[in-house]
């Protein structure tokens, strides 16, 4: 009875020392006090500063492709292509900064590092602009082109803008993860708050780079980069010194350790053991003791079928069971099923995690093609000029929308259907919805340049705005996709978040970015690749200088084509995929 009442204090006690049960600690390193610690004061101040950092980020990248044509004098194609390699660079770097964290720094240090970097690449890029890129004075307008500029001042711009992308890609699944880690996954009400805090940490990141989006996309549409970059940089320097701020109330969970040298441990031990004979019951596995742990508060992992093969790894030969006599084990001959159920689920993750990649092809052009398109459409209400930059307003507005929608509407009535205590939808299901909107967002895309080119003027000089289509045409294929991202996007960050060892969290979030990054290259393959077979025999190509004179809606339907293919191989590797299986501590506390 006495150990019952102890087991009760631990897990039940509601007073302020009731620690949490997943196994956090706070500034200091101690167990982290729930009422002191996280929750939703530390998940607004993340939301804050996740919302100001993307209003930087988006203050560079959502008029990038003007800028690099306007201000470098590039072309279309090239432009797009470069923009789709920064962008694709900025989502590499997610995973070295997933790396540091789970492995070395912490996610905490990793945000603070990373968001210096941001910040130093962000003032190099106003200054490299005020000084060096727009000359002359007011240059880089719609009808005032700028003059040519050095390799050295064009290298200096490059410069800045991948320190730029470091800094965002090294930050970005961090501070994800880092807001997600605020709330217990043990305790029921928390656990809730967890799964709203995605929705609402991805609707922090659009509103962020709404203003983005109108305010500073105004203002460069109209040359003034200089100004526009300095508000980024501005923006960026207040989210830095918010989220210091919250140092103390963070939770955090101890890095544990290289991911790669786990990974390894299991291949070897498992090819060593390749002669032996299993058992046939997996409780006669290694399990593993609180010394093989590099970080005992990481959740055990249940065994699961599949990967037959790496079960190996835990199997206990004879001279295992005599170093373990003797109080020594080496990882590289034995591991524990967790170690094991690590590999297993990264290998299971990574077919999904494939089928997610030609979503983000869609998702890109919103910052490239969309944009491109829409310069060379009506973009004049009376005397105001829209830039076309501003039209992804439609698609925070519709994430927004869907946001709510899905909450609040959506998801219970699923369940009321359902007639479980389920949470609706589960992740991969909404993912599959993600990628069908995606491909109606593709053919309403090109239904819209089929019509632009139709009231298009063939020869041009200047040729933006040279079609009599009104741009607010675009705000149906603006709409989809920010209703694909809701379902796609959100249920990424969760799925993945959920599905990776709690040794591995950042790594998972930064699996949605590397989506996103490797996305960004496909696109710049597929331009090339179209522009190669579509220019032969002396033919404009589908996306040339002049859009007037291209085929830019075949390139959409092409997409939708792709995405669509990628949608039966998406539901098949969801039917196959089995969800990892943690160990119950919510019952170890009450044994």
């Amino acid at each position: 009875m006495a150990s019952l009442e102890v087991s009760r204090e631990v897990k039940f006690k509601e007073g302020e020392e009731a620690c949490t049960l997943d196994g956090t600690v706070d500034f200091r390193g101690n167990p982290a006090i729930r009422a002191r610690s996280g929750r939703w004061v530390a998940g607004i101040i993340i939301l804050l500063n996740q919302g100001l950092a993307t209003l930087a980020f988006f203050g560079v990248g959502v008029n990038l492709v003007l800028f690099l044509t306007r201000v470098l004098q590039q072309n279309n194609a090239d432009a797009a292509n470069n923009v789709s390699k920064w962008t694709g660079t900025v989502y590499i770097f997610s995973l070295v900064g997933a790396f540091l964290s789970d492995s070395y720094w912490g996610r905490y240090k990793t945000c603070a590092i990373f968001q210096v970097i941001f910040v130093i690449g962000l003032v190099s890029l106003s200054l490299s602009s005020y000084i060096f890129l727009v000359k002359p004075k007011d240059c880089g307008g719609i009808d005032s082109p700028c003059q040519s500029h050095s390799s050295l001042e064009i290298g200096l711009f490059y410069l800045s803008i991948y320190l730029v992308a470091l800094g965002n890609g090294g930050y970005q699944p961090n501070i994800a993860t880092l807001g997600a880690d605020q709330f217990d996954e043990e305790d029921p009400n928390e656990g809730h708050s967890k799964v709203a805090f995605f929705s609402y940490f991805y609707l922090a990141l659009n509103l962020g780079s709404l203003f983005s989006n109108t305010i500073l996309g105004y203002f460069e549409d109209e040359g003034m980069w200089a100004l526009g970059f300095w508000v980024s940089a501005g923006s960026a320097f207040l989210a830095l010194i918010l989220f210091l701020g919250g140092t103390t109330r963070y939770r955090h969970f101890k890095p544990s350790g290289n991911p790669l040298s786990r990974f390894c441990q299991v291949i070897v031990a498992a090819t060593r053991n390749w002669r032996m004979k299993m058992p046939s019951s997996a409780e006669d596995l290694y399990e593993g003791i609180e010394k093989d742990c590099s970080n005992n508060a990481v959740r055990r992992i249940l065994h699961t079928d599949g990967f037959k093969f790496l079960d190996r790894a835990a199997f206990i030969s004879p001279e295992d069971s005599d170093n373990q006599e003797q109080g020594c084990n080496n990882q590289w001959r034995l591991c524990p099923i967790t170690q094991v159920e690590e590999v297993k689920c990264i290998l299971r993750l990574i077919p999904i995690w494939l089928c997610t990649i030609i979503y983000s092809v869609v998702f890109t052009q919103m910052a490239s093609l969309f944009v491109e398109q829409g310069a060379a459409m009506k973009t004049t209400v009376s005397n105001f000029r829209i830039p076309p930059a501003s039209m992804s307003s439609f698609d925070i507005l519709s994430v927004a929308a869907f946001i709510f929608i899905y909450r609040r509407v959506l998801d219970p009535l699923v369940g009321r259907i359902k007639k479980t205590d389920s949470k609706g939808l589960t992740e991969l299901q909404r993912m599959g919805i993600g990628l069908i909107i995606a491909i109606i967002a593709m053919i309403a895309a090109g239904i819209v340049e089929c019509y632009r080119l139709k009231y298009a003027q063939k020869i041009c000089t200047h040729c933006e705005g040279s079609s009599s289509l009104s741009i607010f045409w675009q705000i149906p294929q603006y709409a989809l996709i920010g209703a694909s991202e809701v379902f796609m996007y959100v249920g990424q960050l969760e799925f993945f978040n959920a599905q990776t060892p709690d040794g591995l969290k950042s790594f998972g979030s930064a699996l949605c970015m590397t989506s996103i990054s490797l996305g960004n290259y496909v696109s710049s393959l597929l331009v090339t690749m179209v522009m190669k077979i579509s220019t032969e025999d002396h033919m404009p190509g589908w996306i040339p200088g002049n859009l007037n004179r291209g085929h830019l809606d075949r390139f959409y339907f092409l997409l939708a084509m792709l995405t669509a293919i990628d949608l039966v191989v998406y539901v098949a590797c969801a039917k196959w995929y089995k969800c990892i299986k943690m160990e119950d501590r919510e019952n170890e506390y009450r044994v």
